[in-house]
């Protein structure tokens, strides 16, 4: 049953990759609003296959431009955020060299970096700051790397320095902390010995991780988006992520003692209502 589970969403996507490819293409050329909103179609599509569902906490923040920092577990977490917000992703760079995963990772039309050497940050820099001045809401999983799930790594503050740069005195950058916390496999509590099933790590292999989550059949995570931060161009960018790495935490803990108490999923879906949009053109 899971090899023909595995066929099944591997063909799902598929189709919905050749169906939405063409027009993402020609929106990236012609129509940038256009081209936010298809990715997060596609990724509705994959949380569904995954079974994923989600529930909100907190109101996204409407204001552009929007740089979300956010925690970071697994992969899974852009389809998550993903499916319900249209929102480019900034990556490291070695995921523009990794088979199948970097033409999907440019086509959600991602921010790629490389973290590994210091004279890179300033044109990594330049590149988000150049997306954010144009209107764009961009996501940035400032720990670096993915955690366990269960904690969070202190927030590198350097990539958030490019809010500064995109920011104006007419045009300050909103920053909005986020969580994702994954909270149960089929409507059971996850507890710490399974939340290796979720969290995933670069050395790890991805399709062995993705049968094995397609095995699960079902995943309850909780967005939390926390209070907005105007980030102008005289602010301390280690003052504000210092900040959003707090209110990070405090939502994580909160969301992970409540576990699923009292949470009501929603199942995301092509058809489900776009929280916020990005009208850049």
């Amino acid at each position: 049953m899971g090899k023909l589970r595995l066929a099944l969403v591997l063909v799902s996507l598929l189709l919905t990759t050749l169906i939405l490819l063409p027009l993402q293409l020609f929106a990236m050329r012609f129509r940038p609003a256009l081209a936010a909103r298809v990715p997060m179609w596609w990724q509705r599509v994959a949380a569904r296959c995954l079974g994923l569902r989600v529930r909100i906490e907190g109101e996204p923040a409407t204001d552009r431009p929007l740089l979300i920092v956010s925690n970071h577990t697994s992969w899974v977490d852009i389809v998550t955020l993903g499916s319900l917000l249209p929102v480019s992703f900034i990556a490291k760079s070695e995921v523009g060299g990794w088979p199948v995963v970097k033409w999907l990772a440019r086509l959600q039309r991602s921010v790629f970096i490389d973290r590994t050497r210091r004279t890179a940050t300033a044109a990594s820099n330049s590149a988000i700051a150049a997306r954010l001045a144009s209107g764009e809401a961009l996501v940035l999983f400032a720990e670096g790397t993915t955690g366990d799930g269960i904690t969070v790594l202190p927030f590198r503050s350097a990539l958030v320095g490019a809010a500064r740069e995109a920011s104006g005195a007419d045009q300050p950058i909103t920053i909005q902390p986020v969580a994702i916390v994954y909270v149960g496999f089929q409507g059971l509590p996850i507890d710490r010995s399974r939340m290796a099933e979720i969290a995933w790590h670069g050395h790890m292999d991805l399709a062995p991780h993705l049968v094995s989550l397609l095995e699960i059949g079902a995943v309850d995570a909780v967005v939390a988006f926390g209070t907005p931060i105007r980030f102008g161009p005289d602010a301390d960018r280690k003052q504000v992520t210092a900040a959003a790495e707090a209110e990070v935490r405090a939502m994580v803990r909160s969301i992970r003692s409540r576990g699923l108490k009292n949470i009501t999923v929603m199942a995301a879906s092509p058809d489900a209502p776009i929280l916020s949009e990005t009208e850049s053109g």
